[in-house]
């Protein structure tokens, strides 16, 4: 268990709810929003075991798609039914077996996609490592390698796909080193959790919300639970933004409409 270390160079500001002045915890944030997505879906990483890092870059895959998070869950959830959590047996099920796994899950739009996808990566990561995570991640010289590593195991693997499966890995692998996600960066600043001298640099914005995180006694390993609770908040920002476009768009056009009438 590692403790994670001083924080930077930054007179300290107490988070804050915006509008209503009570102090707001990082642990607080986590017991209601939920914490890592490994935990959401089942998925233990203590231990390193390849076959669970395995199943946690099932999900990222599905994640990084632009689709609902509940479908990503619900598509990751027919894997799991099916037993089709190895690169061995996703290759064996073929490309029609995970089309059809992909349609019940509601994978819809990108089944034929994802299939094909599915399929390359798996024998990319057999042919070059064995089919083991552990393995690839002890061949990558340092992070951005590692990253690198990820990204080549087949097309269609981007950063947002690698960042999502690092981000659960950080604190665990040495050499997972992802950028603060946007969605919890943006979280984190509006929910008053980083200084004002902070600014848009994302890097210290990591140290600061890991300095927070490790001043509850929380280890390095448990910092995707903190990270994923931003996440979550981000997404619902970005949510609540859209829908205020949308609405916004239409009383513009609406203001349109009645002005033209007159």
């Amino acid at each position: 268990m590692s403790k994670i270390g001083n924080p930077p160079e930054i007179d300290s500001e107490s988070p804050r709810v915006p509008g209503d002045g009570r102090h707001l915890n990082a642990l607080t944030l986590v017991a209601k929003l939920g914490g890592s997505y490994t935990a959401e879906l089942g998925i233990s990483l203590v231990a390193l075991d390849p076959n669970e890092i395995y199943k946690w870059f099932l999900a990222a895959v599905l994640y990084g798609a632009r689709i609902p998070g509940t479908i990503a869950n619900r598509t990751w959830h027919e894997f799991e039914a099916g037993d089709i959590l190895t690169p061995e047996r996703m290759i064996n099920i073929g490309w029609d077996g995970l089309v059809a796994i992909l349609d019940r899950g509601g994978y819809v739009r990108y089944d034929y996609k994802t299939a094909t996808k599915l399929l390359d990566i798996n024998r990319t990561l057999l042919d070059c490592y064995d089919g083991n995570f552990n393995i690839l991640h002890a061949a990558a010289a340092d992070p951005a390698d590692l990253e690198r590593r990820i990204m080549d195991l087949g097309k269609g693997v981007g950063k947002v796909t690698a960042d999502i499966f690092l981000r659960e890995l950080r604190g665990r692998w040495q050499k997972a080193a992802p950028a603060l996600s946007p969605l919890a960066f943006m979280a984190a600043r509006t929910l008053g959790f980083l200084p004002s001298k902070i600014g848009n640099d994302s890097d210290l914005a990591l140290a600061y919300l890991q300095h927070l995180w490790g001043e509850h006694g929380m280890t390095a390993e448990s910092f995707p639970d903190f990270e994923a609770a931003l996440v979550r908040e981000g997404l619902w920002l970005r949510r609540r933004a859209a829908r205020r476009h949308v609405q916004s768009g239409e009383n513009q056009h609406m203001h349109k409409v009645a002005a033209a009438r007159q």
